[in-house]
């Protein structure tokens, strides 16, 4: 039996360690209880999170706006399109989405060929994150492949594209690694994460495991400066191995991961 001296805990108290990882995490714990129910403040959020990731999905891609973002750092760019004629049909035929319009393959012959690197910037499941981090992300690891000595070719904006675009997109640039740039699909946790996927000797037709991938680049999760060194390392390796994804040798130690603070 209770005993009823003693005060019954709140529904909504969650132990210390519950409370120092709410602090840690947007994931949804330790929300408590209003009767059988969440809280009014949670299920608002709830249902506020839910439309910015519906939003991120569906809004486009303002590619003259992440051009001239660009160009404002010093960097050239072009833009493509896939195969996709809507953003419906984007959504219901992946496949469609890794290629590339046949008028947008013709432009890309003009820039080309002979690249060390070449960097796709590509809606995917969010405009939002592409908004938000592409150009900072594109930015910074641009600096790097200079100052490597590496060739890049200009930026390559495409809209309705998948990660895979890359390999087309790629190939015509004669690039010998392509960095795909890319919206993450949306969570209730984040809307505008970043995926970043590094191929060496892109061409179509490649399969996934042929990609190296970094995920979650944004302000709360994998920092842009922290995501260009890793790109960087990954070219590296790839560029010194003439491979990638799952026969890379990583022999870099990652970064550490900053440990969770004590108590």
């Amino acid at each position: 039996m209770s005993d009823p001296a003693k005060p019954a805990k709140p529904a909504h108290a969650g132990t210390p360690t519950l409370r120092d990882l709410r602090g840690l995490t947007q994931a949804r714990i330790a929300l408590g209880a209003h009767g059988a129910g969440l809280p009014t403040g949670a299920a608002l959020a709830f249902g506020l999170d839910h439309a910015r990731a519906r939003e991120a999905v569906w809004t486009p891609l303002d590619a003259a706006a992440i051009r001239a973002a660009l160009r404002a750092q010093g960097l050239e760019s072009v833009e493509v399109r896939s195969a996709v004629s809507d953003r419906t049909e984007y959504l219901r035929r992946p496949d469609r989405g890794r290629s590339l319009d046949p008028e947008s393959a013709t432009v890309l012959d003009g820039h080309g060929p002979g690249f060390d690197v070449a960097i796709v910037i590509a809606d995917g499941l969010s405009a939002t994150a592409v908004a938000l981090n592409a150009v900072p992300a594109a930015a910074a690891l641009a600096a790097r492949v200079r100052r490597a000595g590496w060739s890049l070719a200009p930026v390559v904006v495409a809209s309705q594209g998948r990660v895979a675009i890359g390999d087309p997109i790629g190939a015509r640039l004669g690039a010998r690694c392509v960095v795909v740039l890319i919206g993450e699909r949306p969570g209730l946790s984040a809307s505008d994460s970043l995926g970043c996927y590094v191929t060496f000797g892109p061409e179509p037709g490649l399969p996934d495991s042929r990609r190296n991938c970094l995920s979650n680049i944004r302000e709360g999760g994998l920092s842009v400066e922290a995501a260009a060194g890793q790109m960087e390392a990954l070219l590296r390796a790839m560029l010194a191995q003439g491979t990638s994804g799952v026969a890379l040798r990583r022999e870099d130690p990652a970064e550490p991961t900053p440990a969770l603070p004590a108590g």
